[in-house]
């Protein structure tokens, strides 16, 4: 797909047109990535955070979030579930710190999950931890961890300027995807849809972006309100709707475009449609992340309002997506790391 066809079909209102994108879209993932379905059991591991972008519930100044730290055994115990579910990888998430501690932590959480006992080093493991140096990712991929989610939010380095405060860089943000992929990850990013300002002349861009930079996984989704942001002020009208249609435009246009990336159908679908994620799955993605954060910890762990599942455990969460999967006809790749086709093909 070029430019301009791309910025068609995001145009694209007529509901027998989209369901033929997202049947092509699908039919390319077949021949791709296959029917199978990853799970990446998610641990929230924190909720603090030094940056203050102006779209997120957690932003440091936010005063009315109260903050937590899980436990390095809190940590490990929820891992453990994992195993015992059959996951094959974790993503580790967290706001972003890059004081010595965080990192410290990170490293120890990371070696001690890899050599949990009768897991025979068999949870994969993503992080999401945020801007980092070149030497804490090393630190982390020495650990184990060999996948990194760092979502650029967009391309268009203007409208980063209006989401995110003076002191927040776009060519920081930029140097770190770099970073990552010399040091070794799969290197994931993504976007938010549908944000004030945006345009799908944007949108367009980020899915060129994913191809230029040579991305292995994508994580984006709709973007929701949280009303105790700055951001929230300048929304004017009920953008759900608009958002679930415009995300799975993107989720099918990446996979047509792309082909072989993993692309993660995300909980904010979900938070728009209780079928949000099957929806997903249906346009191009491949991947879904179960919580299984503690419940105690997931009502503090808000980047946007209305996130389901904060008191599902996590046995609980696993058998529903389960069962909505099985309902369209996919497969769960239990014990499996699902890494990236992308990735595997480059090396």
């Amino acid at each position: 797909m070029d430019r301009s066809e791309i910025i068609r079909w995001l145009k694209e209102e007529d509901p027998r047109r989209l369901k033929e994108l997202y049947l092509r879209a699908y039919a390319v993932k077949l021949k791709n990535v296959g029917n199978h379905v990853f799970f990446r059991g998610i641990i929230e591991l924190s909720n603090i955070c030094q940056k203050d972008c102006l779209y997120c519930g957690i932003r440091k100044s936010n005063a009315r979030v109260e903050r937590f730290l899980m436990s390095k055994q809190e940590i490990l115990e929820s891992s453990k579930s994992a195993l015992d579910m059959q996951y094959g990888s974790l993503v580790l998430q967290s706001g972003e710190r890059t004081d010595l501690e965080f990192v410290d932590f990170v490293e120890d959480v990371v070696r001690e999950i890899k050599a949990l006992r009768d897991s025979n080093n068999s949870l994969g493991i993503t992080l999401s931890l945020g801007e980092q140096t070149q030497e804490t990712y090393q630190r982390w991929f020495d650990a184990g961890a060999h996948r990194y989610l760092l979502r650029i939010e967009t391309s268009n380095s203007k409208l980063y300027e209006e989401l995110h405060p003076a002191d927040h860089s776009f060519s920081e943000r930029l140097n770190c995807l770099e970073v990552l992929r010399k040091v070794g990850y799969q290197v994931g990013t993504g976007v938010m849809i549908g944000l004030p300002y945006q345009t799908v002349e944007d949108l367009a861009d980020d899915i060129l972006f994913f191809k230029d930079k040579d991305i292995d996984m994508i994580g984006m989704g709709p973007y929701l309100v949280h009303k105790d942001t700055p951001l929230a002020e300048s929304i004017q009208e009920d953008i759900r709707k608009k958002n679930l249609e415009l995300g799975l435009k993107m989720i099918a246009l990446t996979r047509i475009h792309l082909q072989d990336v993993n692309i993660a159908a995300t909980t904010a679908l979900q938070a728009l449609s209780l079928s949000g994620r099957e929806m997903g799955l249906q346009s191009g993605a491949n991947i879904i992340m179960p919580n299984i954060t503690h419940t105690k910890y997931r009502k503090f762990y808000q980047l946007y309002e209305d996130k389901p599942c904060l008191d599902e455990n996590a046995s609980l969460c696993r058998d529903c997506l389960s069962q909505r999967i099985d309902s369209i006809g996919e497969e769960i790749g239990y014990n499996q790391w699902g890494d990236s086709p992308h990735f595997l093909k480059k090396r």
